[in-house]
């Protein structure tokens, strides 16, 4: 029973990490595309 209780503790600690690296991945994007956009607004190239 506890070797099945660290196992799902394991797999679920694993998948957290994955979704967050995963959200900050997106969230540099999203700041990329913006600092782009400002930049071509401003009459500069990305």
């Amino acid at each position: 029973m506890i070797q099945k209780l660290t196992t799902v503790a394991i797999i679920g600690t694993a998948l957290a990490l994955a979704a967050c690296n995963t959200v900050r991945g997106a969230a540099r994007d999203v700041n990329s595309v913006a600092n782009c956009t400002e930049n071509t607004v401003n009459g500069h190239h990305c």
